[in-house]
Order: structure tokens, then sequence, then C-alpha cells
């Protein structure tokens, strides 16, 4: 079997915490490689940024390859210009196909705009389109604080075009299901549950002292810890007032403990800074927690299970969250997570068990919530334990295990019976 995969605007391989780096690139990373290692071909087509970087590259693994494709120039650009190369996109991808010979079973696309290529496509291969959104605009616009934040008709019309000609659609959670059926009116018989999976080969709980050595605090540092774009859905606003109101109390005097941001570029010229970058600092400043809060942006996902090993407690305090793959990667490496009852955060984490959740934006009730735990090391280990056991469900090999069969219904084609499928059941 062979698959296409499409990330238009955001190539798998990119360092996380970026513009447009998160969640959706770990997704289709660790995807691919688990399909190549059940003996399915994946060629994942995503635009090139970057003219220095071959244009094909072998790093997932399994003869699986990352092509990327030049549509407009070999930059980096706002999605609003991106939308503009999809047909480009799309015309380079058949002719790299066509050069080789190649044929694909279905194409598998990721967020609205590879969901628009992947059809165009479709009318030429006469193949299968299955779609995932990762994020909705609809959902978005409705936690917009700013006219900056409002995502455009562009986008919503395209989601809708995608929603009514892909043959399926898979959804993260039955929350996410809902919104493409009352927002969006998707048939509800195209949309299939699968959650995203957890590499627990690489996310699991790494002593706390080794953990911290490797990334350079003392053992006896306790670290509250943030992984993701800087961007104002996030919510990082509301976690630095929490850590206001904590201070406050007078807690971190008896109990220090310090905030560590990883996501973002803080070590650029103010004048370049994101903007959001920029208001976080200044709100840093403004909130006297200059000596709580570190920024070190953008880390290489092989160094994350040791922060997350290293924290006492990682926050997710997201406005919206299709998933939350920061949250299972964390609870994988057995660290409570609080996070905000927004979205697949408010199924993913399970309140008093793995950790708690709050209202988004309450910052009073995160500061609370912090204090519990940072104050009680045997409740975090409690929290610990039962967060890397729930992890555990999500393995990729399990995840992956649910897409070939989506895959294998929707072509029409067994394929459990390949020679190369040897993933186990549950």
């Amino acid at each position: 079997m062979k698959i296409a995969m499409l990330s238009y605007h955001t190539c798998p391989l990119a360092t996380l915490g970026g513009k447009d780096t998160g969640g959706m690139n770990v997704y289709v990373r660790e995807l691919t490689s688990h399909l190549g290692r059940a003996g399915i071909h994946v060629d994942v087509f995503t635009r090139s940024q970057d003219e220095h970087v071959p244009h094909v590259l072998h790093e997932l693994g399994y003869g699986n390859r990352v092509v990327h494709i030049p549509a407009g120039p070999e930059i980096p650009l706002p999605k609003q210009q991106l939308s503009s190369y999809i047909p480009q996109f799309t015309k380079e991808i058949l002719s790299f196909s066509a050069e080789r010979n190649l044929q694909y079973d279905a194409i598998h696309s990721h967020y609205w705009m590879s969901g628009l290529s992947a059809l165009s496509l479709q009318r030429e291969w006469n193949i299968p389109v299955i779609n995932m959104f990762h994020t909705l605009g609809l959902m978005k616009n409705r936690i917009a604080r700013s006219e900056s934040e409002i995502e455009g008709a562009y986008r919503i019309d395209g989601e809708r075009q995608v929603i009514h000609e892909a043959n399926r659609l898979v959804a993260a959670t039955i929350a996410e299901r809902a919104q493409l059926e009352f927002l969006y009116q998707a048939e509800s018989s195209k949309i299939t549950v699968i959650p995203p999976g957890v590499d627990t080969s690489r996310f699991y709980p790494i002593p706390k002292d080794e953990a911290k050595a490797v990334v350079g605090i003392s053992p006896d540092d306790r670290m509250i810890l943030f992984v993701g774009r800087i961007e104002p859905l996030k919510g990082l606003e509301t976690l630095l007032h929490a850590l206001a109101l904590l201070k406050e109390s007078g807690t971190n005097q008896c109990c220090p403990m310090y905030l560590v941001v990883i996501g973002g570029e803080p070590d650029v010229t103010p004048e370049t800074m994101n903007a959001e970058m920029s208001r976080l600092f200044s709100l840093r400043d403004d909130l006297n927690l200059e000596n709580m809060v570190i920024f070190l942006g953008k880390q290489a996902q092989d160094t994350l299970p040791y922060y997350y090993s290293a924290a006492e407690v990682v926050v997710v305090p997201s406005f919206y969250e299709s998933f939350g793959m920061v949250a299972l990667e964390a609870m994988a490496c057995g660290t409570p997570v609080i996070a905000s009852q927004v979205g697949g955060l408010a199924f993913l984490v399970q309140d008093g068990k793995t950790g708690y959740v709050v209202p988004d934006g309450d910052a009073q009730e995160l500061c609370d919530r912090l204090l519990l735990v940072m104050r009680d090391r045997e409740l975090r280990t409690k929290l610990g334990d039962q967060a890397a056991a729930a992890a555990r469900a999500y393995d990729w090999e399990i995840i992956t295990h649910q897409i070939i069969r989506l895959y294998d219904e929707t072509i029409k084609k067994p394929i459990l019976d390949h020679p190369g499928y040897h993933l186990e059941t549950s």
C-alpha cells in the first residue's frame, strides 16, 4: 500500500516551537514512521521553505520520504499568502509522481490547505481523500480576542469545501466530531474519531535527578513547564497572571519555583520579535516575574522528554486545543498536567487522576491548582504515575492500527494480512 501524505504549510522535520510548528508536525512524522514500520510506503509532500534543504529526504525511516515541493518563494510565508500557491504545489506533486511513475492508494491530508490540494490530486488520480484538520477556523474565531486573530473567510470556505468533498474525515476527539457536525454540517458517516498517539519508547518517565542533570538544573529546583507556540490562543498570559497570584501568596518564599517556557524565539531583536512574545515579555516585567519566568525558545524534540520529566507539573492553559499533544507527552513522562477544560484537553486530562482541568482564562483557579500540586510531593507522584499509565493507551502502535483500519475501509482493500504488518492488536 502507498499513501500520499500532504502537510502543505509545515514540514514534519521542522524544529518545534516555531510559529507554525507544533502537534501537527509531530503527528505527521510519527504516523509516517509507524506506518513504515507496518510495511506501508508513505511520501510526505510539504511546501519547500528553504532552497538549501534537499528536496527529498529519507529521515523518517523504512523507505518513506519527505518531499519538499517548490511552490512560491522557498521561504516561510504567512498563511494568508500560502493559499495562493496551492495550485502550484499540486502541479509539482503531479510532476514528481509522473516522473517516477508513482501510484498511490489514498491521500491523507492534514489541515485545510493540504485538503484543497488533495481534492485536486483526487481528480487526477481517482483515489480517496482522508483529511484531518487539527484545528478549525470557526473554533478559533469563537475564542479570538482581537481582529488580528480572526480567521478569514478564505479559510472557512476552504474548510467547508474539504469537509463536503473528502471521502473521510478524522477527528481527534468526540468534541471535534461534534464541532464538525454542528458548525460545518459534516456528514456523521464520514467522520472517524482517532486520537493522536505518543511514542512511549521516547516519552517515558525518566528519574527526576537524571532528567534535571541533562537540562542543567539543580536537583532541588522545582520547575513548572509550558511547551507550545507563542500565540494568544495558547493562554500563556493566564499562566503568568497565575504565577503573579502565587507570588503574592508568599508561597514562593518558602517553596521556590519558576516557570520555563519552551517555544518561540525570545533571543531575536525587539524589532523582529513575534508580537505576542514581545507582549508577554512586557507582561512578565509588569508583573515583576523576571526571576520566575525563563523563556528558552525552540528546543529539539529529543530534549523534550528530559524537560517533561524534570518538571514538577506541565501547564497547558490554552483557550482552544483540538487535542493537546503536549499534555499527552507530559503524561507519558509521568508528569502531572494542569490544563484548560477545552476541546481535547477536557477528555485527555482526567481531573484529580492525571492532573487537573481548570476553566480557560481563570488565573485564580490555575493558581490554586498549582499551589496544590507544587506543595504536595506525594500528590505529584500519585498523579504522575496515573498519568503515565493513562498515556499508554495512546501508544502510537495502537493508534497506527486504527489508522490502517481506516485506510482499509476507505480503499476497500484488505491490508491487515500484509506481510509487513506486525503491529500488536488490542
